[in-house]
């Protein structure tokens, strides 16, 4: 069983930052993505920001680029979003996602990934 935990969620004043870290763990396992998703209440969960493990091509909605940065620690299967500037608007649960497949990626797909976090909550006050 693969397991996906995220930490570093919390309450922030906008203009803040946060930074959210997922570890993943479990039988062997190796990703060839991970991403992070969130959903508000009463919205789709979307994609905000993914990376491929291997090379490092990552993909950002263009509702954070320029504000979050996903990185990627391999030899620890971690992944992390550094998320800056916040907005009352990036308010949700925030979701890690892991694709065990091998095959094409298209990153900001829920399909895509086959592993899921717990979620942990983000919000930001104006």
């Amino acid at each position: 069983q693969v397991q996906l935990v995220e930490s570093g969620g919390g309450l922030v004043q906008a203009g803040g930052s946060l930074r959210l870290s997922c570890a993943a763990s479990g039988r062997t396992f190796s990703s060839y993505a991970m991403g992070w998703f969130r959903q508000a209440p009463g919205k789709e969960r979307e994609c905000v920001a993914a990376i491929k493990m291997s090379s490092g091509a990552t993909y950002y909605s263009d509702s954070v680029k320029g504000r979050f940065t996903i990185s990627r620690d391999n030899a620890k299967n971690m992944v992390y979003l550094q998320m800056n500037s916040l907005k009352p608007e990036d308010t949700a649960v925030y979701y890690c996602a892991a694709r065990g497949r091998t095959g094409e990626v298209y990153m900001k797909f829920v399909s895509s990934y086959d592993y899921w976090g717990q979620g942990t909550q983000v919000t930001v006050s104006s």
